[in-house]
């Protein structure tokens, strides 16, 4: 491919490798973000009037992008806030405690159910029903927030999305491009996911096993609060009426969450509809919790539920602008890399792909050897994966798969492993800015801190991946 690359290339490249080497150093990469974010629409408008302007738009689009998450949050923490309320969360967790008896059955309860959920219908959707049900009872068990969220985000972001088996749209984008059928190449990401996903969960296991407490630690109580959110004042005196409606909804949020499930199930398994997946799954989610608090507030607050759902709603969404806040600028730098937005950010008909750009211009100096190949796949699909979606470079990863087929790689293999690199870091497991936001947020840590943790592990599994695949496969 015959790329030209202006200065501003080069300028994104800079800047995207100075974060880069920020976030290694664990620290906090805003300030590069929106600096490079000025200064290169600054040099591709050449004009500084535009560089102002090109911020604001880059921060206002990517909180459009996602505010999704910004309401799933919203919804499902006040929804727990109005279970707190009733008294019902503490009873709708028991039963799941007889399942997770220590924090170490908890962190492969949690993996196992993560991975089921999100195969069917998308991480996003499954992320609050599991945090919502299984996280405050993985917490009660000795499971740290931190090591409850690894597990869910490499399962789910992770093992789950990166091979897309069931709902096939990241197999489907690879295939087009390489020019296969989308079956082939789910079929090899299948087995890739398992692979990566297995040796990253696992590692996870024995590096964080240390933090897991006893069943009794005190520090479970203090972690339980933080995850649910600022603690209600008012609700310290029990009546018999509110502890009736507590059992109700012990049974009924969980009983209306598991319809919700198999109705998405069946939806994907028996209609030709395709399912409730994705953005839709989310929203038939988070509308059910919606309708959940209605009815949860009404209960506890009778003739003051007015009150008490705004206040619920209130804090849902202050406690998601704290754990996203710091992400919009991050995600607004690199949508400016993609062509898909930096049009808008830019205020011109037709954005350049600055970041995709880039990738496309090394295509003639890449090696090709059949190892080489695959870890220049991996590579260059987790710099697509940096824009936080995870699927808009798989055209690109596919494309470049088809030109490096060597004799001992095929073409499906190369574009899986570049759907491999782009979805387990786009998709969520070790960037921020990107639906690892949800996983932290609902899990009340902080998103960087999960980054970390979940580094050593993807990369690792990723590697180990790569060389099955190349050497045994």
């Amino acid at each position: 491919m015959n790329v030209e690359l202006t200065f501003a290339h080069w300028l994104y490249g800079f800047f995207t490798l100075a974060i880069i080497i920020t976030m290694i150093f664990r620290k906090g990469v805003v300030l590069p973000t929106l600096l490079g974010t000025f200064v290169i629409a600054w040099v591709y408008k050449g004009n500084i009037v535009d560089g102002f302007t090109a911020i604001f738009n880059a921060n206002l689009i990517a909180a459009q992008e996602l505010f999704n998450i910004f309401l799933i949050i919203t919804f499902m923490l006040a929804l727990l806030n109005s279970l707190k309320d009733l008294g019902a969360d503490v009873r709708m967790i028991q039963p799941i405690q007889k399942v997770m008896v220590n924090g170490h059955i908890s962190f492969f309860v949690l993996v196992a159910t993560t991975y089921v959920i999100s195969l069917f219908f998308w991480p996003t959707p499954a992320v609050p029903l599991i945090c919502a049900l299984l996280v405050p009872a993985a917490v009660r068990a000795g499971l740290p927030p931190i090591t409850a969220a690894v597990a869910i985000a490499l399962a789910g972001q992770g093992m789950a999305l990166s091979s897309d088996y069931i709902v096939q749209v990241a197999p489907g984008l690879s295939a087009t491009s390489v020019g296969v059928d989308a079956g082939l190449v789910a079929d090899k990401a299948l087995i890739m996911s398992i692979i990566a996903g297995g040796v990253a969960i696992v590692l996870a296991y024995f590096m964080y096993r240390k933090s897991i407490r006893s069943k009794d630690d005190p520090k479970n109580i203090t972690e339980l609060k933080t995850l649910n959110a600022a603690e209600s004042s008012d609700n310290k005196a029990k009546t018999s009426n509110l502890t009736r409606w507590s059992k109700i909804f012990a049974v009924f949020v969980p009983l209306s969450l598991l319809i919700v499930v198999i109705y998405m199930m069946y939806n994907k398994l028996f209609t030709s509809s395709g399912g409730l997946v994705g953005g839709d799954g989310a929203a038939f989610v988070g509308g059910v919790a919606v309708i959940l608090l209605l009815l949860s507030t009404v209960a506890f607050g009778k003739h003051h539920a007015l009150d008490y759902i705004t206040n619920h709603i209130t804090d849902g969404f202050v406690f998601a602008f704290k754990a996203m806040g710091p992400v919009i600028p991050i995600a607004g730098f690199f949508f400016l890399g993609s062509g898909d937005f930096a049009g808008s950010i830019l205020g011109v008909e037709e954005g350049p792909s600055l970041l995709f750009g880039l990738v496309e211009a090394t295509q003639e100096f890449l090696p090709q050897s059949a190892l080489l190949s695959a870890f220049s796949l991996l590579i260059i699909g987790i710099i697509t994966g940096l824009d936080g979606s995870g699927f808009s470079g798989l055209p690109l990863t596919g494309a470049l798969a088809a030109s490096l087929e060597t004799t001992g790689m095929d073409a499906a293999t190369l574009a899986a492993i570049g759907q491999m690199g782009a979805i387990w870091t786009g998709g969520g497991t070790i960037i921020a800015w990107s639906s690892l936001i949800a996983i932290a947020g609902f899990c009340g840590v902080s998103v960087m801190d999960l980054v970390r943790k979940n580094f050593i592990p993807v990369i690792v599994g990723l590697i180990v991946m790569t060389l099955a695949v190349v050497f045994i496969l």
